[in-house]
């Protein structure tokens, strides 16, 4: 049986306003559609920009309980999307069973790959360059919104979208990512890259993407190993990070999907 419900999660800077064209998208041709906030996300993009504190409190392992929980009570296994961070969390969901199929876009990496573009150090600079930024939510400006959002988009609609989409990120989760590769043990995104148990999926790169460049998708997917499992790339000509919101959008969501339907039993 095909899958008939989607999750789809949002990675850092944004909230799940950011899937709200896609949501219809895909109800209109018949799926269960849900777009799950990190816990106290649940308010709107203006609320967390007057107020911060949620986004200081937030840990990686609080999100997957509340996504597995989430999904635990669907009762059935649904078709995962992530973008950004959201792509890391979906690895992680699908490594530990959950999902018939997985779509990371545009993904952040998971552990293990050590890739790192001059684009991404820029784009992330603001974050990473003051260690103080470990306690903070920490914002963009306008200006660092175009170069590691939407560095391709027209400038009225670069403007639009990041009024009406930007929030801080979380200075503790992101340093903690940037640090997992040079810290004993295992960080919060760790996955098995030889699970052979793994459902199907799919890296979706945006060719001109500043903050998760092709390079990073590309090394991040040959990582798996396990024989039997399927993990596919494809990347998306003149497109920049916010590909979910990027005109022909339409193109990439229902790759997206036509893939998973393709992969899944």
């Amino acid at each position: 049986m095909k899958p008939d419900t989607i999750v789809l999660i949002h990675g850092f800077w944004v909230t799940p306003r950011s899937w709200e064209q896609w949501i219809p998208h895909y109800e209109a041709k018949g799926f269960r559609v849900l777009a799950p906030a990190y816990p106290g996300f649940e308010v709107e993009v203006e609320a967390l920009n007057a107020d911060p504190r949620p986004i200081e409190e937030l840990t990686v392992p609080a999100i997957l309980r509340s996504l597995e929980k989430l999904i635990d009570d669907l009762g059935t296994q649904p078709i995962i999307m992530g973008h950004s961070a959201g792509g890391a969390l979906t690895q992680v969901l699908l490594d530990r069973g959950y999902g018939a199929a997985g779509v990371a876009i545009n993904s952040a990496p998971s552990e293990g790959v050590t890739t790192l573009p001059f684009t991404q150090l820029k784009a992330a600079f603001p974050v990473l360059r003051n260690p103080a930024n470990r306690h903070k939510a920490v914002g963009f400006t306008y200006d660092q919104w175009r170069y590691a959002f939407t560095n391709t988009f027209p400038e009225d609609q670069a403007r639009a979208l990041y009024e009406r989409y930007h929030v801080p990120a979380s200075g503790h989760v992101f340093w903690d990512s940037a640090l997992t590769n040079v810290h004993p043990g295992h960080g919060d995104t760790h996955v098995n890259y030889h699970n052979a148990d793994r459902a199907p999926l799919l890296f979706a790169a945006g060719e001109n993407d500043h903050l998760m460049p092709p390079k990073i998708q590309r090394s991040n997917a040959k990582h798996y190993k396990a024989p039997g499992t399927v993990t596919d790339y494809v990347e998306f000509a003149g497109r920049s990070h916010l590909m979910p919101a990027q005109q022909g959008w339409e193109e990439v969501a229902d790759h997206a999907l036509e893939w998973a339907l393709d992969h899944t039993s």
